[in-house]
């Protein structure tokens, strides 16, 4: 596919980065002809997290700016590992994300013969050889940063023995661990990946694709650098940590004499109060710290969209961080930012008690119900207005009322007048307590009438304005207040003999029972999401909420830590 020329000069509003100008630059010189051919390569052993969506929406985003494409392609070489299950979950989340890969989805399994014959050619080129050094014997042969490598006494077997073995080691005729197949390299050279790196092992174990046709597999950079060759991929791009893979990705394609992809790389996602790292969250699921890979604490795709984190939120992230060259931590405040400022666009607007105290208007009419006018979302006009009901007997958060208020606490008190959300003022005139534990269980008021809508046509004003939700048409509900799943900003520094689950907050779940939301969310879709009014957005639950036991899940309190997110913001303006 050749690519729009006229797109070498970014707009002002298209983003631009270091990997950008070298796209411009290559469109500029015609390196790859004029084309633009990215992939996103997931390797099937997990669910994807945050991270992968910084990935997901440069190879994807790229792509598309450009008039280019973008391949899905698995990297399942470990069958150890993977399973179906995280092909389908990936799948999901891409899309979800607002990314379509057309017909263009592929598996590195896709290529195992192909790359078995690649293997065979690199030892006819005398560029490798089958060892027999075990694991740990390679690792000691392997040298140091400091001091070279020592070669395998197998090194010099001739083509016709190495191409022998490593038909038998296809066939199945030696155990796991037993011979590898190691490209021919120099063991004294100063990047270790150099050194005559491993590029097939023998595992016996069943592919979740090619069943047991195979008990032989290539190692990632192998695999890695010869599928982008197949696929004709240009820009590959790829995490930090590859950087020193990228002489031994270019040797591959070189000595093979096969189409030339240009790896660049970029700096990989780090979050505040986060961990990333695939095998310690595997942990956290296997050992019960969580419930799932799909846990609202977890930073997973799959847990952030059960929270009810929108794909907007997470692209607007993604893209104001923007693409670095060096390694850098962003506050996790910025993502909720861009979560909070997506939601308060597109989150209706409803009232729900979580904590609630019995509130009865003494001079309101026995049996009266009436209907009050409440704005679905102020911010868009477009989603209008709803009718909620008011009686005699309502629901208030209990930390609305203080018996004994601090000074500037303007909500209810003993003589004292707030405004009801759309509806009234009401003032408190009696306090009703438990005559055994003192606690207060129910509040008399009374109301003015004339202040229908909450405003007083004599002018007076009140300072506090309170939500509630009437008694007699109130739905009861179970609200899961989720906090950090970690509570130090690097969850990975622990104090000796401990790891990073020493780190994790005991207060990450608070469940609360008994809570009370107006009649309007009777019929509440999972995966919906509201704003509580004064509380924060919640998300019905997808898994655990029914029509008779509604289940909502904190997404995002309402407040923001602006000083932590301005400083966000200018480290990510400064990179």
């Amino acid at each position: 596919m050749s690519v729009d020329m006229t797109r070498n000069t970014p707009s002002e509003t298209e983003p631009t980065d270091f990997i950008r100008e070298i796209i411009r630059e290559d469109l500029r010189t015609g390196k790859f002809g004029g084309r633009v051919h990215t992939r996103f390569p997931p390797e099937p052993n997990g669910y994807l997290h945050i991270g992968h969506a910084k990935s997901i929406c440069l190879n994807f985003g790229v792509a598309e700016e450009f008039g280019g494409l973008c391949n899905l392609r698995f990297d399942d070489t470990n069958p150890v590992k993977e399973e179906a299950e995280y092909v389908e979950a990936i799948k999901r989340d891409v899309h979800w994300l607002g990314y379509d890969w057309g017909e263009r989805e592929f598996y590195a399994s896709d290529y195992f013969e192909q790359l078995y014959q690649y293997a065979v050619q690199l030892i006819k080129l005398g560029k490798a050889y089958v060892c027999d050094l075990t694991p740990e014997q390679i690792r000691e042969y392997r040298g140091t940063l400091t001091e070279p490598g020592r070669e395998s006494p197998y090194r010099n077997r001739s083509v016709e023995e190495n191409l022998e073995l490593f038909e038998r080691m296809r066939a199945g005729e030696f155990p796991d661990g037993s011979r590898t197949l190691r490209a021919k390299i120099d063991m004294a050279s100063g990047n270790l990946n150099m050194r005559d790196p491993v590029i097939y092992r023998i595992l016996h174990a069943t592919h979740h694709r090619t069943g047991d046709a195979w008990c032989i597999y290539p190692m990632y950079d192998f695999a890695h650098s010869l599928s982008d060759s197949i696929e004709r991929i240009t820009h590959s791009l790829c995490t930090l940590e590859f950087e020193d893979h990228r002489p031994l990705y270019e040797w591959f394609q070189e000595q093979l004499g096969v189409y030339r992809s240009q790896q660049i790389e970029f700096a990989r996602l780090n979050l505040t109060y986060t961990i990333l790292s695939k095998r310690k969250l595997i942990r956290l699921v296997q050992e019960g710290h969580v419930s799932g890979w799909d846990d609202p604490r977890m930073p997973t795709l799959s847990g952030m969209r059960r929270r009810g984190y929108t794909p907007q939120a997470i692209r607007d992230f993604c893209g104001r961080i923007g693409v670095a060259k060096t390694n850098s931590v962003v506050d996790v405040a910025l993502l909720e930012y861009c979560l909070r400022q997506d939601l308060n666009k597109r989150a209706p607007r409803v009232m729900g008690v979580l904590e609630p105290l019995r509130v009865v208007i003494e001079n309101y009419p026995e049996g009266q119900v009436e209907m009050v006018e409440a704005i679905n979302n102020p911010e868009d006009e477009s989603m209008g207005t709803r009718q909620v009901p008011f009686s005699r007997v309502l629901y208030i958060e209990r930390d609305d009322f203080r018996e004994d208020p601090p000074r500037k606490y303007f909500r209810l008190a003993p003589g004292r007048e707030v405004r009801l959300r759309y509806a009234y003022f009401i003032k408190c005139v009696d306090v009703i307590k438990d005559p055994e534990t003192g606690e207060v269980v129910e509040l008399r008021c009374t109301y003015d009438p004339e202040t229908r809508g909450g405003y007083a046509p004599d002018g007076r004003k009140v300072r506090g304005t309170i939500h509630w939700v009437s008694a007699q048409h109130a739905h009861d509900a179970e609200v899961r207040l989720y906090d950090r799943l970690f509570n130090k900003p690097n969850p990975a520094e622990v104090e000796e003999g401990q790891d990073f689950t020493a780190n994790l907050n005991p207060n990450s779940l608070q469940v609360l029972t008994g809570c009370k939301v107006e009649p309007s969310l009777a019929g509440a879709e999972p995966g919906s999401i509201y704003q509580f009014e004064r509380k924060g957005y919640f998300c019905v639950d997808v898994l655990d909420s029914t029509p008779e036991h509604l289940v909502f899940n904190r997404t995002v309190s309402l407040r923001d830590t602006w000083k932590k997110i301005e400083k966000s913001l200018q480290q990510q303006r400064k990179r």
